[in-house]
């Protein structure tokens, strides 16, 4: 792949509680399949041989994380299990700070346990050529957008659309200075549009682009009962 001595480190988030799963449990400790459904996501970036992995999480869950899932499961390449902050993009400037001095840094939902070795590798080779790569992939569906009042506006061209997945992966340097800069602008009293994920916050910061990555259509996020259900389905493939 050309990047075999390139240092690639991963920031698995865990933030986010189960209030659309209808549970007291967080979804990303829900179990699937006998484990942890962030198990998967961390083994399969220590199974890629990322040197480091960062596990993000709630405050209150630091001490579980460590031991009912990083050291039941053996998890020797998570370096370390740091709390999150009170946004998403809080979350991940915690992450980045503990992978100081990786090449490369993967930004990825603890509640996607469906990666897959193939996702990853494409996004490495992407990430290498372009800087900045996120997975996704074409909608299946006609996309509408509507108005304050659900009237539709306008219908967007479906061959343009894609529905964005995680990881998102970017050159340590440009994602960091992207966040320190959005963190930097809030606390100095600008407002901050609604950010949802990392390729945002990169162009919020700058004018970089950012490479689409067809990933798979199985690489859904649990969000719901039914996304268990469907997520065990495809483990038991």
């Amino acid at each position: 792949m050309g990047n075999t001595m390139s240092n690639f480190a991963a920031i698995v988030l865990s933030a986010g509680t189960g209030s659309r799963m209808k549970s007291d449990i967080p979804k990303q400790y829900m179990d699937l399949n006998g484990k942890p459904v962030i198990y998967y996501s961390l083994k399969a970036f220590e199974d890629n041989g990322f040197s480091s992995i960062v596990l993000v999480c709630g405050k209150d869950d630091v001490e579980y994380c460590q031991k009912e899932i990083v050291e039941k499961y053996n998890l020797t390449s998570v370096k370390a299990v740091v709390p999150g902050g009170k946004e998403r993009y809080h979350s991940v400037f915690e992450g980045l700070k503990a992978v100081r001095g990786a090449d490369y840094v993967f930004i990825h939902d603890g509640a996607r346990p469906m990666i897959t070795q193939d996702i990853i590798n494409h996004l490495k080779e992407a990430v290498v050529k372009e800087e900045a790569a996120v997975a996704g992939m074409p909608v299946k569906d006609t996309i509408k957008i509507v108005d304050e009042d659900d009237y539709v506006s306008e219908t967007p061209e479906r061959k343009y659309v894609w529905q964005v997945q995680t990881p998102q992966c970017f050159t340590f340097p440009i994602i960091y200075e992207a966040y320190q800069s959005i963190i930097q602008d809030e606390e100095e009293g600008w407002s901050i549009p609604m950010v949802t994920d990392d390729a945002m916050v990169l162009s919020y910061a700058t004018d970089h682009e950012v490479k689409m990555v067809e990933a798979d259509y199985r690489n859904i996020k649990i969000t719901t009962p039914e996304d268990l259900l469907i997520a065990k389905v495809f483990l038991s493939e």
